[in-house]
């Protein structure tokens, strides 16, 4: 009888014998592949048969890894927009600072200038925010009577006249515009003298000269300064440049529309002048015209003088007739 195990449970060659069979094959092409480059055919085979395998199997890798990105990158450019937004804000707000304080600086220089070379005292201030008043062009500037400010003072920048001082409390100021409806400045055209007083309100930001004749010598473009005849503003002061005169046949008056040289709205540093005329008091100029009656006593006094040796000269003619 055959006693030899079943075909399932036959033992062929060993594990080991063929892991050294198979280490020993490798071992073998791996030589003659290292030396003799024999397998580089094969290995393009393998990689062009196994590409579509390998594309299936790294596509959810590379959905994921393009997401991650997508979502990475955008999360960055977002930021990176948020900060160049940021930085284009703030450097434009230093570009505007900037540029108003060198414009602030050259206007302070300019000042400082003036009031070197004034010879009437003056004190800077700077303007808080305009008046409450809507239908009124005035505002409120940083000195008052602690400073040495009174009502009636003129208000200044490097160019011309801006106000005057209307309303003075402590530590702040009240400034009426050359503009204002109710402001009125004496005023004199430098070309040749001519005196007039100019008015606020005719139109928005300009001034006018009203009941000027209409044969008055008057061009456009002459500079109107300040006449100092109402003892408030000092003479010489630039206020105003002609800009258009109407003229009507049909009336005797021309009106004469003038634009403010000065930054009436455009500064926030101004000059006060502390002005303060010498006029002399209502008494005193209601006093004075005694010395004319002195003189007219004297003069009285002569022609009476001069009648009675007019008198004993007279008979003297007569005698010898």
């Amino acid at each position: 009888m055959d006693y030899s195990p079943p075909p399932l449970f036959k033992q062929g060659t060993s594990a080991v014998a063929r892991l050294v069979l198979y280490v020993g094959i490798a071992l073998a092409l791996l030589v003659v592949d290292a030396r003799f480059d024999a397998l580089r055919v094969g290995r393009q085979v393998a990689a062009t048969v196994l590409m579509p395998v390998e594309r299936l199997v790294l596509a959810p890798r590379d959905a994921l890894r393009t997401m991650f990105d997508y979502a990475q990158s955008s999360a960055t450019l977002a930021t990176e927009n948020r900060e160049l937004r940021q930085n284009a804000v703030q450097q434009a707000q230093a570009s505007v600072r900037q540029a108003q304080l060198e414009a602030e600086n050259n206007q302070l220089r300019k000042l400082l200038g003036l009031a070197q070379q004034s010879a009437t005292p003056v004190t800077a201030a700077e303007i808080l925010y305009d008046a409450r008043d809507p239908y009124s062009q005035r505002i409120v500037i940083d000195k008052g009577s602690q400073h040495g400010l009174r009502a009636g003072y003129p208000v200044i920048d490097e160019r011309g006249v801006v106000g005057q001082v209307t309303r003075v409390s402590p530590f702040q100021s009240e400034v009426t515009l050359l503009t204002d409806k109710d402001q009125a400045i004496p005023v004199q055209v430098v070309r040749n003298g001519l005196r007039s007083v100019a008015f606020g309100g005719a139109r928005a930001g300009h001034l006018d000269l009203r009941f000027m004749a209409a044969a008055a010598d008057l061009q456009q473009g002459d500079l109107l300064v300040t006449s100092g005849l109402d003892g408030t503003y000092p003479p010489g002061l630039p206020v105003a440049k002609i800009v258009q005169i109407e003229r009507k046949a049909d009336t005797a008056f021309s009106r004469v529309y003038c634009e403010p040289v000065a930054g009436v709205r455009a500064h926030r540093q101004l000059l006060v002048v502390r002005y303060d005329a010498n006029i002399p008091a209502r008494e005193a100029v209601e006093a004075r015209p005694e010395a004319p009656v002195k003189g007219a006593k004297s003069a009285a006094a002569r022609a009476a003088a001069d009648s009675a040796a007019a008198a004993k000269a007279s008979p003297a003619k007569e005698a010898p007739r």
